[in-house]
């Protein structure tokens, strides 16, 4: 099924991505490689939001080629891809907002930021939006992948 109506997938995407939490996310190096990492967002709809170093390769990467893809895997026979947009955050309240969902949701999707950050204002705290264009939820038993692009 291909479709460009997020509510056609959005129960099945939240369910699959907030069961499988971590994921692999692929950005593009200086010298135009792909280098992936392993990172946690959190989702609210079809906007992914990740809590991470402001100040890492990750920071490089984006500011030469703001495109990642993810991967979550916890279950290879039904893989969730995600192709998105990445920007940085600034907002002060939607950082503090963000914290705070991170913060009260409950493990293992949620946890708590102060952990690795300090404090929201920390310099080193830093708040990547990501905007899919392209979400596949894959399944190899079934062959019924569902693959939503963005209009």
């Amino acid at each position: 099924m291909q479709t460009t109506n997020f509510a056609d997938i959005q129960e099945e995407f939240i369910e699959r991505v907030h069961n499988d939490v971590w994921c692999s996310v692929t950005t593009i190096n200086r010298a135009n490689r792909p280098r992936s990492r392993v990172l946690h967002p959190i989702w609210e709809g079809q906007t992914g939001w990740i809590a991470t170093g402001r100040q890492s390769h990750k920071s490089k990467h984006l500011a030469e080629n703001p495109y990642i893809s993810l991967t979550y895997m916890k279950d290879p026979l039904n893989p969730v891809y995600v192709d998105c947009k990445a920007e940085w955050v600034d907002d002060m309240a939607e950082k503090q907002r963000i914290w705070d969902l991170f913060t009260n949701t409950p493990p293992p999707l949620g946890y708590e930021l102060a952990q690795f950050f300090g404090t929201v204002d920390s310099a080193g705290y830093g708040l990547l939006k990501l905007t899919p264009w392209r979400i596949e939820l894959y399944s190899l038993m079934t062959q019924d992948n569902k693959i939503w692009r963005s209009e």
